[in-house]
């Protein structure tokens, strides 16, 4: 499978919201709980303003197989972006979180960002795994982090220099 990633345009709102709400309806490790609606979405994208970057990965026939974003975080300083990625179900190993995160830095380096956060679930090995493999490390730990349903989930902090 061939991947090509560009910047994000409105039409691609309702599969990326399909992306999302399926891994939501498996109960996967995303800290999101329930469905979310393209109107969900499309807030999401206009929130960061001109300060966010988001990024489509698209398969062999154009469908959007992933999308990650950057942008700024009230938790963060001014120079960090807050960054997340999502990856349809059973489209693993052709490399699109890389190449989402290769335009990501790019834009965030463009944006004026020198460093990127990414907050996943204690207990979500994929999301651990992937951020570690493309040069996170652990910057603050949140044991006690609980989702909106009250379970404890605890919360791992990754940083990347840009």
């Amino acid at each position: 499978m061939q991947i090509k990633v560009r910047t994000f345009i409105d039409e691609d709102i309702p599969q990326m919201t399909e992306i999302l709400n399926e891994i939501i309806e498996i109960g996967g490790t995303t800290a999101y709980l329930s469905p979310l609606s393209e109107n969900d979405i499309a807030q999401w994208v206009a929130r960061g303003g001109s300060k966010a970057s988001w990024s489509i990965a698209l398969d062999d026939i154009n469908r959007v197989v992933g999308f990650q974003w950057a942008e700024p975080h009230h938790l963060l300083p001014p120079e960090a972006a807050s960054v997340a990625s999502f990856v349809r179900l059973g489209v693993v190993g052709a490399g699109i979180g890389s190449k989402l995160f290769e335009q990501t830095t790019k834009n965030a380096r463009s944006l004026g960002f020198s460093w990127l956060n990414a907050s996943i679930r204690s207990d979500n090995v994929s999301g651990q795994s992937y951020y570690s493999k493309i040069g996170f490390n652990d910057w603050h730990l949140e044991p006690e982090a609980t989702l909106s349903d009250g379970r404890i989930t605890g919360k791992t902090h990754k940083r990347f220099d840009l």
